[in-house]
């Protein structure tokens, strides 16, 4: 399916949201971080994909819910965002940034020569108290924060709380594609991505 994914060309905040011309360019709210990886929607998955039948697996769903002790998880409200293939070829990264989601569940299907690292730094902000933390995402864009890469292979589960700490995944190198399935699932109904982020890493908000 890699020929069908779609090449984000565009520069994006951390936030994912539309600048804010009330700010500076310069301000950490108006940076902007490069995203280039190729990415498969949720709506050209097909419906006997095998990450489909992992992604609505009761038994896999009440394992999230035990591990990240929440009641019940949802499939996000758009229809692009629940479950996403990535391909990161050489030079195609992942710019910084944080999710909407409350959590994303990752696996890896095939991992690049060299490159193709997962960077993050924790608990940057409290999203559902609204804080920006505009001072410590200045810091991480200048690189002056400790930042921790996590190292995984093929078939590797990876879950992370990607709305309160900032991450990326740096440039792939070498002839081999970085692969990543991703299941977005959230710990409340009816959220979607916005039309900024849809637009940014889709090219389409529908």
């Amino acid at each position: 399916m890699r020929p069908q994914a779609f090449f984000a060309n565009s520069t994006h905040n951390v936030y994912l949201t539309d600048p804010d011309t009330s700010l500076s360019l310069d301000h950490a709210f108006n940076r902007q971080v490069v995203s280039s990886k190729g990415l498969i929607a949720d709506d050209q998955i097909s419906q006997k994909s095998p990450l489909r039948a992992v992604y609505g697996n009761r038994e896999f769903t009440d394992f999230l819910c035990a591990l990240l002790k929440v009641d019940q998880i949802y499939p996000y409200e758009d229809e692009l965002s629940s479950i996403n293939v990535h391909f990161a070829p050489a030079g195609k990264e992942l710019g910084w940034h944080f999710d909407n989601s409350s959590f994303a569940v990752t696996t890896l299907l095939q991992a690049p020569q060299n490159g193709g690292l997962f960077q993050y730094v924790p608990e940057v902000r409290d999203a559902d108290a609204g804080e920006m933390a505009y001072r410590r995402v200045e810091n991480v864009l200048d690189e002056n924060e400790t930042v921790t890469s996590l190292r995984f292979t093929p078939r590797d589960l990876v879950l992370f709380r990607g709305r309160n700490a900032l991450h990326r995944v740096t440039p792939t190198e070498g002839p081999t594609t970085r692969i990543l399935a991703v299941f977005a699932y959230n710990d409340q109904p009816g959220i979607g991505l916005s039309d900024s982020a849809l637009e940014t890493f889709y090219g389409r908000n529908q």
